[in-house]
Order: structure tokens, then sequence, then C-alpha cells
């Protein structure tokens, strides 16, 4: 896809991630039930709700380009010929949600050959959204200014670095690695809000030591990339979607190149 498509296509994906937040935003303001899925992942009527409004919209958008939505996986048959195809989280932070604090997220990218090449990231609540798209940069967004974005290209391990990290996923495996570290200081954040941060540069690296889905990650990897970024596993390798029936990320690491490849060389 080249990249007038892609600006053609950014603004219209970026509405459709909006629409979808109006929907959250009319069952966050009221009483909802939880569910469980198989997983024991919380489920609400409002990443169902979320689901519906961003599949029947992308779906007359680009009939030609398959939907990976973490609420409807069994209805993905794969890439299409191109290696295109949409990766989808209705709702990111589901725990977020129901905890009210507002950290939570609408996630929509657009995946070619294993690559994101566009992204939307909409937090409802803080009404921002970070976009990105190949060849035309990353943004953040409110309803007040638009602006360029771009990550903290002077962290290094030696200056005091600012790392973000999961409010409802710390493990005792993340504090180990923490000890690779010298000197940090630790900033909460819940869903793919964390890449953009770093996507930003309010904050310097990302150290995801557990598990995520690739479409918790894929929207804002776009714009990562976009701002200057980078997202690799542990070993240096860029996160990939080439495979999206393995659906679980390998461990990783956001944040510029220099500091990402000094990190890979301590593992």
């Amino acid at each position: 896809m080249d990249n007038q498509q892609l600006a053609e296509l950014l603004p219209v994906v970026e509405q459709i991630a909006l629409n979808a937040g109006s929907c959250i935003m009319e069952i966050y303001q009221r009483d909802f039930e939880v569910d469980f899925k198989a997983d024991e992942s919380p489920l609400t009527e409002a990443d169902t709700a979320a689901n519906t409004v961003i599949v029947k919209q992308l779906q007359q958008l680009t009939p030609h380009i398959p939907i990976l939505s973490e609420e409807a996986v069994e209805a993905f048959k794969g890439p299409n010929a191109k290696g295109l195809y949409w990766a989808v989280d209705p709702l990111d932070g589901t725990k977020e949600f129901i905890k009210r604090n507002g950290e939570f997220t609408v996630n929509i990218a657009l995946i070619e050959m294993g690559v994101p090449i566009l992204g939307v990231v909409y937090a409802p609540v803080l009404e921002t959204s970070y976009v990105a798209a190949r060849g035309l940069g990353a943004f953040k967004a409110d309803k007040q200014m638009r602006a360029s974005i771009q990550v903290n290209e002077g962290a290094t391990l030696q200056t005091n670095l600012k790392v973000v990290g999961s409010r409802s996923h710390v493990s005792e495996e993340m504090q180990e690695w923490l000890c690779k570290l010298t000197n940090y200081e630790m900033v909460s954040m819940g869903s793919s809000l964390k890449l953009c941060l770093v996507a930003e540069g309010a904050a310097d690296l990302y150290p995801r030591i557990g598990l995520t889905s690739l479409w918790d990650t894929a929207a804002a990897h776009a714009v990562v990339l976009q701002a200057g970024g980078v997202v690799a596993d542990t070993q240096g390798n860029a996160l990939s979607y080439s495979n999206p029936e393995t659906v679980l990320n390998p461990y990783f690491l956001v944040g510029n190149l220099k500091l990402i490849n000094l990190l890979c060389l301590l593992e």
C-alpha cells in the first residue's frame, strides 16, 4: 500500500476509533456487567459493542482486507494476498475500564507483510489520539491541538531513565529485569498508552516482561515506529505480526534504537 493510500485511510480510521470510543463512553458512564473469558480475562459489553462498530465500519471501508479482532478471532482466516490485515483491540485495558481510571484505549492497526504500517490509539476518557502511518509521521491529537511526536533520542543507560510499566501487571520477573538498570524512575500506566508515552518522549523505555497479544501492541507499535523508535524482542529483533496464528508476542522492549541495542547486549 502506498503512502497516498495510507494518507487517505488514516483520518477515516481515526474517526472509526472515535466512534468506538463514543460507544464505550456511553457504557462507561453507567452500570455494566463484567463477564470472564475462558482464559479468565474480563469482558464487558463495552468490548463487544466497540468491536461491532469497528468491524462493521472497517468492512465498509476496506472490504478486501481481513480483520483480526480480539473479540472475533475465529472470524479471521489470515491476511489477504498482499499480506494485509487489520489488527484490532476494541477495548485495550479492560481492567482499567472496570476500575474506571480512564487508562484504556481503542487500538486499530493495519499490518502489511508483518509490519504495522498504520496505527490509531484512542483514549476516550482522555479524548486523546495517537495516530501514525508509514511515511506520514506520528502525531498526538486532542480537542485543542495536533502535534508531531518523537521518541527521546537522548535517553541512554547513563541518563535517569523514565521507565513506564503496567498498572495491572507487575510481575516478579519484571522486577528482576529492572535490576539491569541503575538509574531510573517508574511511571505507571495502563493499556497501549505505555508505548505511546515512549513515542511522545514522555517516557524513555517500556520493557514488557510479560505476555501480550499482537492486537495489544500493533497500533501503538506503528506510532512508535513513525516517531523514530523501535519495538523489539529481548534479542533485538523487531516485533513481527507476520504469523497471526501465533497471537502471543515475545517479551519486548520499546525505546530509541541505541538504548534498545544496549539493553539487548545485557541479556
